[in-house]
């Protein structure tokens, strides 16, 4: 979501996010996302929570086919493109700045017959939603775009208003400060909220919400 780069350091870590490209393997297809960490920050590198939150829909069998799908603070593209070739039809968002590497990734990735069911779109949480249907998506996703506490209000309105009922959010992140903490807090004021995994090795968790006290299964 916010185009503002984390400081830079040393290691392994710091050569990746640095990295022009990364790699991955999904839904049993090479993906292949160009990075730009000194243009755009972190808008333009692949998180773990993103790569945590990919390999749980997958793992888990989650059906998302013909699904009605939204990502908020897409970045590169990973979990936007890889929910297209499990399936869903998808809308990936993300501020004006980060489009343009995003709609490239989207398109270098997706095979000719699946990229009109990807549909790259700005978004800047809490302007403009009249842009998209209210309560209109099965599933609302986001990989580690709660750390920012001046965006949280924005945040929560635009979940508000994207999600019915029956849309299940799933929310990938690590917990590196208070703030994080107190943005759970507000959720759960609003929705329903577990955490339905946890990677130990890269300390990513995944919660799950919904409207009301509804536990449904995917």
């Amino acid at each position: 979501m916010a185009l503002v780069p984390y400081e830079e350091g040393g290691g392994w870590a710091a050569r990746q996010l640095h990295s022009p490209w990364a790699t991955f393997h999904f839904a049993s297809r090479t993906i292949r996302l160009q990075q730009d960490w000194r243009r755009l920050g972190v808008a333009a590198v692949v998180w773990d929570a993103a790569v945590v939150l990919c390999a749980y829909l997958e793992m888990e069998g989650i059906d998302l086919k013909d699904r009605s799908v939204i990502e908020l603070g897409a970045g590169t593209g990973l979990l936007g493109i890889v929910v297209t070739l499990l399936g869903a039809r998808v809308t990936i968002t993300d501020r004006a700045a980060a489009l343009e590497l995003l709609e490239s990734n989207v398109q270098a990735n997706l095979p000719p017959e699946l990229r009109p069911r990807a549909v790259v779109k700005e978004l800047t949480w809490g302007k403009d939603l009249d842009n998209f249907p209210p309560g209109a998506f099965d599933f609302v996703l986001g990989a580690d775009i709660v750390y920012l506490e001046e965006t949280f209000a924005e945040l929560l309105q635009t979940l508000e208003h994207l999600c019915s009922e029956r849309t299940v959010i799933l929310l990938s992140c690590r917990i590196r400060y208070e703030r994080d903490l107190q943005f759970l807090k507000m959720l759960r004021e609003r929705f329903s909220v577990a955490e339905v995994h946890y990677d130990s090795s890269k300390d990513v968790h995944i919660y799950k919400a919904q409207r009301g006290n509804r536990k449904d299964d995917f």
